[in-house]
């Protein structure tokens, strides 16, 4: 199988990336894991691209004790980890802009010191009434949160200008429907919509955006892209990794919840979705929400022939011995949570009618791997039967999202030699070759379009609510029957009852590597 890589020249590169309007940050939970590992590290990428405008400061609030120089080390440290080296005079300029309030969550005076702080600092750093609060805490804390904002009058709903005040909430949104509406109804006390930024890291990732770019963008594709012309199409991410320190919040949450309600519809709303009207958050998010409407409801019986939930058990990993998950920390003894998912849906429009969309997700697999593989179907005859090619591979269009970012193109073509030799081509490309580097982190993205009041990569309320809702019957008949879980080794590929749900079928699933 051969490679052909493509080249980009400088002039065929159009871009409009915009710089973000005079802003303050603050940040709930800000010495927690997310912050440190994601958060900071972002908003400095963004100090050091200079996209940020240098009327600008971060105000992290958390229960833990430390003053403002004390905060900028751990602030220092933390990005260093996160990007790696930096000039101390560059990360000191960016730490300068940086403060930290201590207080109790549940305090009507922590809301109070923070109202006052920000009045100081929004006239020190010039950012006129824009300020974005970001809740890097557990959901449980959002409805105290909201209120305490609210009361020390921070959140302004309903009042000229209030979408300039913003408020970024981290998933899960909501364990199930019924959690997901008291969620919703608590902020929206607080909160307007058009204030709410629902952030799903994923759908920042530069290869899950190209989606749009490549379908919307070419006029190649969308003659293609239907139930005439694609077999099938599969969407995986796969993870080496195991739970790690999440094994308190996995073991209530589980790979449904933390994956597949969020991730994995996302991206299968971007890849069906009808084209928007235009490039803009409402438009967009407009036919997210029609596509999932448009997925056929799932009963009883579909949720045992459609869905299939693993766990892993002890198994070897990249050469390393690894534990089972019921022996991974904080996660319980005898605990039926799924750590893999494999699903077969249907969307049920002109577009997409009868066509399979194979959907799975897991942890403690033989590799890290997310992509979606679209599979055309096969030519309807061969004339090279007698040089004993009637059965010819199917094209197929790949567009991986990591770890390596691309997209990968295969068809038949002659090879050199006798009248009749063939083979399949791959037309590849790639990020890192194409543009040197990696893509920037998601949270970059988001963040910076959180600043700019651009919504459309954040989740709305009502797709959230159309996804629980798909996924309520498969939630009741894991609970009726625990039993339906099984076992799979971990450093495998799959395991034979998630084979059997596309085997079934005659089709398998690709191999977890990278292109």
């Amino acid at each position: 199988m051969s490679d052909i890589c493509p080249t980009i020249l400088p002039q065929e590169i159009a871009c409009a990336e915009a710089n973000a309007p005079p802003c303050g940050i603050v940040v709930f939970g800000a010495s927690g894991d997310l912050v440190r590992r994601k958060l900071l590290g972002s908003v400095f990428e963004l100090f050091r691209r200079g996209l940020l405008s240098e009327n600008f400061y971060i105000v992290g609030c958390g229960r833990s004790n430390f003053s403002d120089e004390q905060y900028r080390t751990d602030v220092g440290n933390a990005v260093s980890e996160s990007v790696g080296d930096v000039p101390p005079e560059l990360l000191r300029s960016f730490t300068d802009k940086i403060y930290y309030i201590v207080g109790d969550y549940e305090q009507e005076s922590f809301y109070k010191s923070i109202a006052a702080r920000l009045t100081k600092l929004n006239k020190v750093h010039n950012v006129g009434g824009r300020r974005i609060f970001y809740m890097a805490v557990p959901p449980l804390l959002y409805g105290t949160i909201v209120k305490g904002l609210d009361s020390a009058g921070l959140s302004c709903p309903g009042l000229p200008g209030c979408e300039q005040i913003r408020l970024v909430v981290e998933k899960p949104f909501g364990a199930d429907l019924k959690s997901s509406d008291e969620l919703n109804k608590i902020i929206q006390k607080h909160f307007a919509e058009r204030q709410i930024y629902r952030i799903d890291h994923y759908l920042g990732k530069e290869t899950v955006q190209n989606i749009l770019m490549f379908r919307f963008a070419n006029t190649i594709f969308e003659p293609v892209w239907n139930r005439n012309f694609i077999d099938h199409i599969q969407i995986t991410i796969a993870e080496s990794a195991g739970v790690e320190h999440r094994g308190g919040y996995y073991d209530k949450a589980g790979a449904l919840r933390d994956m597949f309600q969020n991730h994995i519809l996302g991206m299968l709303a971007f890849v069906a979705m009808e084209p928007p009207v235009s490039f803009d958050a409402d438009s967009v998010r407009d036919e997210k929400v029609k596509l999932l409407q448009c997925i056929r409801p799932l009963t009883e019986q579909s949720v045992n022939t459609d869905f299939v939930r693993g766990q892993y058990a002890a198994g070897e990993v990249d050469g390393k011995n690894v534990v089972g998950y019921r022996n991974e920390p904080k996660v319980d003894a005898s605990s039926a949570t799924e750590t893999y998912v494999a699903a077969r849906l249907f969307v049920d429009n002109w577009r997409w009618q009868d066509v399979p969309f194979y959907l799975r997700t897991g942890k403690r697999l033989a590799r890290k791997n997310t992509e979606i593989a679209i599979t055309f179907k096969k030519v309807p005859h061969s004339m090279f039967v007698s040089a004993g090619l009637g059965d010819l591979p199917a094209n197929t269009l790949v567009i991986h999202i990591q770890p390596e970012e691309g997209i990968l193109l295969s068809f038949q073509a002659k090879r050199p030699g006798s009248k009749v030799c063939m083979g399949t081509l791959r037309m590849r490309f790639s990020y890192a070759e194409v543009f040197g580097g990696e893509p920037p982190e998601a949270y970059q993205r988001l963040l910076l379009d959180c600043m700019l009041g651009d919504q459309t990569l954040f989740t709305r309320q009502d797709d959230v609510e159309v996804s629980w809702t798909l996924l309520e019957p498969v939630l009741r008949a894991w609970a009726n029957k625990p039993s339906m879980l099984y076992e799979y080794k971990a450093g495998s590929e799959s395991f034979p009852q998630a084979d059997r749900l596309i085997k079934s079928e005659g089709r398998t699933w690709r191999p977890l590597r990278e292109i």
